[in-house]
């Protein structure tokens, strides 16, 4: 049986977004154990012309839940209109992102995974794709891409991470 584009991209989403959850805690433990202030870890870039933390966070929400339920209207938008301010937003905002994913109606995916999306920036619409593609070939890069730019963030800070870290919760048989 082929793989659905619920599960193409879906549990992976969600593996990452709730390590992400672990990324925002052990941050926000890190600060406080170190005597640092939040600024610290929530100002950082990797680069000047770079997106600071919480941008990334914002931008993994915009990736997934919130895309796919763009996505079956047949329109996507980016959203940076509320960045998080501190780590109970990040949280409150990967929750959010959770809580889109786990709403999603499987069949309702795959029905409309052959349909055109198209992405509007700017009030112009600049590209068009399948569904599908428009996921796994522009949500999905995008988001593992601030998901690891969040992770590379915390790292350059002196975090002592690893990349199970990152990874979240893997699907193992019997779990």
């Amino acid at each position: 049986m082929p793989m659905s584009l619920h599960d193409a991209f879906v549990p992976s989403a969600r593996q990452i977004l709730i390590g992400m959850k672990g990324l925002v805690d052990k941050a926000e433990a890190f600060v406080r154990d170190n005597g640092l202030q939040d600024s610290e870890l929530i100002d950082a870039k990797l680069a000047e012309d770079m997106w600071s933390l919480p941008w990334h966070v914002r931008a993994c929400w915009v990736h997934t839940g919130y895309a796919v339920r763009l996505v079956m209207d047949g329109e996507f938008t980016p959203d940076f209109t509320e960045i998080p301010s501190d780590w109970e937003a990040m949280r409150t905002m990967l929750d959010d992102a959770l809580a889109e994913l786990d709403g999603i109606d499987a069949e309702a995916l795959e029905a409309i995974s052959g349909q055109t999306t198209g992405f509007i920036l700017g009030g112009k619409r600049l590209m068009e794709m399948t569904a599908a593609n428009f996921l796994l070939s522009f949500n999905q890069p995008n988001f593992n891409f601030h998901a690891a730019t969040f992770y590379g963030i915390l790292r350059m800070k002196s975090m002592p991470l690893g990349k199970m870290d990152f990874m979240g919760p893997m699907r193992v048989l019997g779990s």
